[in-house]
């Protein structure tokens, strides 16, 4: 039987898919829709209202404005000095040699800054900017996945870089996230990016993810992976009851 996490969880992702439309639709409609109580639709609505996916009007609800990431040089100064934080601490986990992806999120970039003075490590990332970090110094190896480059990530996930990253089996995986829940795990704004972190959580020993505390609670665009599959989670501030208990099977560093 579904629990009552999974229940509501499983209703809230048909209400989001109902309002997708961009329409207005009122509780009532919903209700019946779904075939439960208008009482259970309030519920399920004010749930949506506080993760800012939705908004509440007068009777029903419709999706809120959607949320788009910027360049990467515009996410790059946001919450800087947590990233940089963050980054220090995650670079004490990789030592020299290994063999690690890094993807190409805001903070990864961070991470990767601050391996500059490993020697000898196999880098595996579809990121530029962490390929011309971390690229031709220090005895480093660097595999770059390509295709076709998304100029606001300096990136590259299209069907050629997926294909190219899900041959390759990284001892650690440095990964960062678009939002964190407790219901949906972990999420992105970007379906390729996304899906290179499925290949990643999936081919990789050992995943680490760098997240900073705004994205705790914070919903995004596609399901990524299960906070279960996160072994290490590194971020900026402790973490409430409800995600440390969440996150109790990973090795957790506040930075």
């Amino acid at each position: 039987m579904e629990g009552a996490i999974e229940k509501r969880s499983k209703r809230q992702r048909e209400i989001m898919s109902r309002l997708r439309s961009g329409r207005t639709l009122s509780v009532t409609a919903l209700a019946a829709d779904l075939s439960v109580s208008d009482e259970t639709i309030r519920r399920e609505l004010r749930a949506l209202e506080d993760h800012g996916v939705i908004i509440r009007e007068h009777g029903g609800a419709r999706m809120a404005a959607p949320v788009h990431e910027g360049p990467l040089h515009q996410r790059m100064e946001e919450n800087a000095d947590a990233k940089l934080r963050i980054a220090r601490a995650a670079a004490e986990l990789v030592p020299d040699g290994g063999i690690v992806f890094i993807d190409a999120g805001t903070t990864s970039c961070f991470i990767a800054r601050q391996l500059v003075e490993r020697r000898s490590l196999t880098v595996i990332t579809n990121s530029l900017r962490v390929a011309s970090d971390l690229g031709g110094i220090n005895n480093n190896r660097l595999f770059l996945a390509g295709g076709q480059m998304d100029y606001d990530y300096r990136a590259f996930s299209d069907h050629n870089a997926l294909d190219y990253v899900r041959g390759l089996t990284p001892h650690l995986a440095i990964l960062s996230v678009g939002g964190i829940s407790i219901e949906r795990g972990l999420m992105d704004f970007h379906p390729g990016e996304a899906e290179m972190s499925r290949i990643v959580y999936a081919t990789s020993r050992q995943v680490l993810l760098a997240a900073d505390s705004s994205k705790f609670g914070r919903y995004a665009l596609v399901q990524t992976a299960a906070l279960t599959d996160v072994d290490i989670l590194v971020t900026d501030k402790p973490l409430d009851a409800d995600f440390a208990s969440a996150f109790a099977h990973a090795e957790v560093v506040v930075a």
